[in-house]
């Protein structure tokens, strides 16, 4: 029950704290609390106003946006591992987002450099077809 309720909260507050108009308010806030500087002296409390106000809030939406990150990253992951499930895909790629950090490198390396010899063979087989187009051998039915 508490776990919902905080995500309810985290998305509601993740929700408003990217909207323009809280951005707009945040700064009049900022321009008020400049503006009453001479009117309070710049006095040490006038400071700590402000410097105490904005820690809180930055202090708590800390949490409520890693929760909020968390939650969609092991969605989209989970999707992903989906997508892998039911395609033609390795299925050992399902999970390796708890690998360690050069483990997953590793992976992202071999799955690169197997991208380019695809990438090679494909190059060099439209290349001998089109050369054996060009020679008129192997023309292709609707090319005659």
């Amino acid at each position: 029950m508490i776990e919902k309720l905080f995500t309810k909260v985290a998305n509601w507050v993740a929700h408003l704290a990217g909207m323009p108009l809280t951005f707009a308010v945040c700064v009049l806030i900022v321009v008020i609390w400049a503006a009453t500087g001479p009117v309070f002296g710049f006095s040490d409390t006038w400071q700590l106003v402000i410097n105490t106000g904005t820690t809180i809030i930055t202090f708590l939406m800390v949490f409520l946006i890693q929760n909020t990150q968390n939650r969609d990253g092991a969605a989209i992951q989970t999707k992903l591992d989906e997508l892998i499930r039911v395609s033609e895909a390795h299925n050992h790629f399902i999970g390796i987002e708890h690998l360690t950090e050069s483990e997953v490198e590793e992976i992202r390396a071999k799955c690169e450099a197997a991208a380019k010899r695809h990438d090679r063979k494909i190059a060099e087989t439209a290349a001998k077809q089109a050369m054996t187009i060009k020679n008129g051998s192997g023309a292709r039915p609707q090319d005659r």
